[in-house]
């Protein structure tokens, strides 16, 4: 199963609606899920593909133990660090998830930045076909070792309408098309079935506070304990882990092995973290339908007032 855009485009009434804090990392949407869930018996379906990693906890923001404690969690340490997730993979456990939140009298509420995850939970689905698991992970293995640039220019002919979107989505449309002989744009338009939720967003966003507000949380996270956390997942997780790819971690591995300083370190994690949020706002605001979001900057003297109105709307 796979997936062709952020909503159904249709908000047909009969679609069950699920609430969404979501919004570039670092921008507080944990605080806020947190503070709603002193309001409500919520539970949180976490749509962030860095937290899916078992014992890479710092560097990926997690919940901290008491807030798991408090407010059930989904989604956060459920693969092995050399295991791979899929945004379908993903949706499909994030739906039973919410079904049984559900079954047990809570409130769901999906917190998360991993744009792809929420389109592959709300967006229209369409089947796709079954690929050779031999045969993919042999075509896996050779698709990573290409650059992003040079995937780019495979997918341009194999599937011309998917060449500008990111990474993993090249890979599918790469994947798809040299198992298969169909491109994914045209299993979209053939196979497309309704959505099985429908999202109510809240973008939560600092707006220019944002960088520096990334700054301070990657120093908090070198000087309290990610060298650590890295150092003792480099004795037996393998470099080429899937879990490595989390912002920052490759940066605090190479400073580990002593190729860089504290401070070139530190800068490359803010560079990379702030790059990767300024994709995640790229994303919500292009991919997000506009009858369906509020958008919050948790630095607004009036944010509760405002997330609550969010909620009870």
């Amino acid at each position: 199963m796979a997936v062709s855009s952020a909503g159904s485009g249709e908000n047909d009434a009969h679609v069950p609606v699920v609430r969404v804090i979501c919004g570039p990392t670092g921008a507080g949407k944990t605080r806020l899920a947190m503070h709603l869930a002193m309001q409500e018996p919520i539970s949180v379906v976490s749509a962030d593909s860095r937290q899916l990693y078992r014992r890479f906890d710092i560097g990926t923001a997690k919940p901290t133990a008491a807030e798991r404690q408090a407010v059930p969690h989904h989604g956060i340490d459920v693969l092995d660090p050399t295991e791979r997730a899929s945004a379908a993979w993903w949706a499909d456990r994030a739906d039973a998830w919410i079904r049984e939140i559900l079954a047990a009298g809570r409130t769901p509420v999906v917190v998360g930045g991993t744009g792809l995850y929420l389109r592959a939970l709300f967006g229209v689905l369409f089947d796709e076909p079954p690929l050779d698991a031999e045969r993919r992970a042999a075509l896996q293995r050779e698709l990573d070792a290409y650059d992003t640039a040079t995937l780019r220019r495979w997918v341009e002919t194999l599937d011309p309408a998917r060449a500008t979107l990111g990474r993993t989505q090249l890979l599918r449309a790469a994947e798809i098309a040299l198992l298969t002989g169909r491109r994914v744009s045209e299993l979209h338009r053939e196979r497309a079935r309704a959505p099985r939720w429908r999202a109510r967003y809240l973008v939560v966003d600092p707006n220019e506070a944002l960088a520096a507000m990334i700054e301070a949380r990657a120093s908090a996270m070198v000087h309290g304990g990610w060298r650590e956390e890295v150092r003792g997942l480099m004795h037996d997780v393998p470099d080429d882990a899937p879990a490595w790819n989390a912002s920052g971690y490759r940066a605090i591995r190479r400073l580990e092995r002593g190729e860089l300083t504290v401070e070139d370190a530190l800068h490359r994690v803010i560079i990379e973290t702030r790059q990767y949020a300024k994709r995640q706002r790229t994303w919500f605001r292009n991919q997000l339908a506009s009858d369906d979001v509020t958008r919050l900057d948790p630095r607004d003297a009036a944010w509760e007032a405002q997330a609550l109105a969010w909620w009870h709307a």
